[in-house]
């Protein structure tokens, strides 16, 4: 039972980015449309852009998009699932040093 109300909850903490993304790109449809749909009414020789209304919804849009993209990438990167470029970097073991071409070698031939 323990394990059902774990996956509740992690299903609910997607779902409400989730659905924080689509109202916010519905809200910025709505105001693209409406300035669209204005901008050939007689009434108004100029119709007015609801700033307002667009960049609400951009900022849910953008912040439920990164949440999810966020929790795909970090779930990805512990299941070993990215590309190399993703990975963290291993520093390279250390070059073993070289000897000089003129250097003789510890056994005394030459």
């Amino acid at each position: 039972m323990k394990l059902l109300i774990q996956r509740l909850i992690a299903i609910l903490i997607l779902v409400v980015p989730g659905i924080a993304a689509a109202y916010g790109f519905l809200l910025m449809k709505d105001a693209l449309f409406d300035y669209f749909a204005n901008m050939g009414g007689t009434d108004t020789s100029t119709p007015d852009f609801e700033w307002v209304k667009f960049i609400g919804g951009a900022i849910l849009f953008l912040i439920g998009i990164g949440f999810i993209g966020g929790w795909i990438f970090f779930r990805d990167r512990k299941h070993n699932y990215l590309s190399s470029r993703f990975r963290p970097k291993t520093p390279r073991p250390p070059r073993p040093e070289r000897k000089e071409q003129g250097e003789r070698s510890d056994n005394g031939a030459s």
